[in-house]
């Protein structure tokens, strides 16, 4: 029987890790407070804010391109438990969860006809000790729910064949299961040797430039402010002429100022309008910073090159994102499979091997869809590719190959005769 820590440990596990995990969904969500360095604003305009959408464009730009499909070789009925449990919006969510803050979790129990049923659960709401080999957790714990406070109101502890439910006000309730292992699965995405929970899309660096960004937003916004109304100075004015109404002379289309007793007039004039080039090359800078630490590009920054891309061209400027989703699909896979698997020893009531399954596999919609143009180009690498290997393209693969559903093609239908209408 392994030694278990027990549920205080994890609690306090959780707690040091939960505002990290905080701290990300809030330059998710562009909610993030940035500092002022409190030099060149105002007093009047301290709180002035703004947001950025770059993390969240990070997060999303790879999550969109994570389309499972189904489980292959499903010898223990998988794709049923997943089909019940409303898939499109489970796999989302939880890729999304684990893509901010690393790593995110699958809390399973059975439902009402004693069917699994799978619940996402974010990882600052839930954390464990978890195994190097199988990625599966030894003992985990959840929050299942909280209250009005951010405080835990209902909970949860995992082991091996039993999950412990402990609810405010309430007596500890224990409920027995016939899994080998805890009912909690982590979804991890990037995980080494050293970081077992993965690493989260918004990185500290990524962090940091939106925080430079926003400052550079600011003084921007601030400097627009005196840009549109340039500040105005008179010399000469004598002592004892009227004093003159700020707003009047800075809007008024037509400023008449008469001479003194001595028929001098004041010499008017007004300062050099500031630049605002320093603040757009800062922010391109900063934007080409978070382009090159997420894989993205400066047109998905919203900063547009002068020339239009080709598809080829703008392919080629995403390879790194595909490459960090083909790293995702592994990652997120081998937890999707552990999901399955222990589901389906939670429905049978049966302690299945987890070498049972060594034969499922994932399979996933291809990254990038097909366009008009790629259709023609696929078309023609088939024919070649299938003159020089004869059968590597068929019906039965060309869906994995190149995206394309030769289920969902209409058959043609044959019309007899010669005329224009059936005999």
């Amino acid at each position: 029987m392994p030694e278990y820590r027990g549920i205080e440990y994890l609690r306090t596990k959780l707690d040091l890790k939960r505002t990290r995990v905080l701290r990300r969904y809030k330059f998710y969500e562009m909610k993030n407070r940035v500092k002022d360095f409190g030099i060149s604003t105002p007093p009047e305009l301290r709180l002035l804010s703004h947001s950025l959408g770059w993390c969240a464009k990070t997060v999303d730009s790879l999550a969109d391109r994570l389309v499972f499909r189904e489980f292959a070789n499903d010898n223990f009925g998988m794709n049923e438990i997943f089909s019940m449990n409303n898939p499109d919006v489970l796999f989302d969510s939880a890729m999304t969860s684990a893509l901010i803050s690393s790593c995110c979790f699958i809390y399973i129990s059975l439902g009402d006809n004693d069917f699994p049923q799978l619940q996402v659960i974010d990882g600052g709401n839930a954390t464990g000790i978890i195994d190097p080999i199988t990625g599966l957790l030894t003992e985990g714990y959840a929050v299942l729910e909280r209250d009005d406070y951010d405080e835990p109101k209902r909970e949860a502890y995992f082991i091996s064949g039993s999950t412990t439910y402990y609810t405010k006000g309430q007596k500890p309730k224990p409920i027995d299961n016939e899994a080998p292992y805890p009912l909690l699965v982590p979804i991890i995405h990037r995980p080494d040797a050293k970081r077992v929970f993965g690493h989260s899309r918004i990185s500290r660096a990524c962090m940091s430039i939106v925080s430079a960004a926003l400052r550079t937003v600011k003084r921007s916004e601030i400097a627009a402010e005196f840009f549109s109304f340039p500040q105005k100075y008179a010399v000469g004015l004598s002592e004892d002429a009227e004093g003159m109404d700020k707003w009047k002379a800075t809007m008024s289309a037509l400023l008449t100022i008469s001479k003194d007793e001595d028929g001098d007039t004041p010499q008017l004039g007004q300062f050099a309008q500031q630049s605002m080039v320093p603040h757009t090359e800062q922010l391109k800078m900063f934007a080409a910073m978070f382009a090159g630490e997420s894989g993205l590009t400066m047109d998905d920054l919203g900063f547009a090159t002068e020339n239009p891309s080709s598809a080829d061209a703008i392919k080629a400027s995403h390879e790194n994102l595909r490459l960090a989703a083909r790293k995702a699909q592994r990652t997120f896979g081998s937890g999707l499979l552990n999901v399955g698997y222990l589901a389906a020893c939670l429905r049978d009531g049966e302690p299945y091997y987890r070498n049972q399954i060594y034969q499922t596999k994932l399979v996933w919609e291809p990254i990038f869809e097909p366009d008009a143009a790629m259709l023609s180009l696929i078309g023609d690498g088939a024919i070649k590719i299938n003159q020089a290997v004869p059968g590597y393209f068929n019906k039965d693969n060309l869906r994995d190959q190149t995206g394309i559903d030769a289920s969902k093609m209409t058959t043609p239908v044959e019309t007899g005769g010669t005329g224009g209408r059936n005999e």
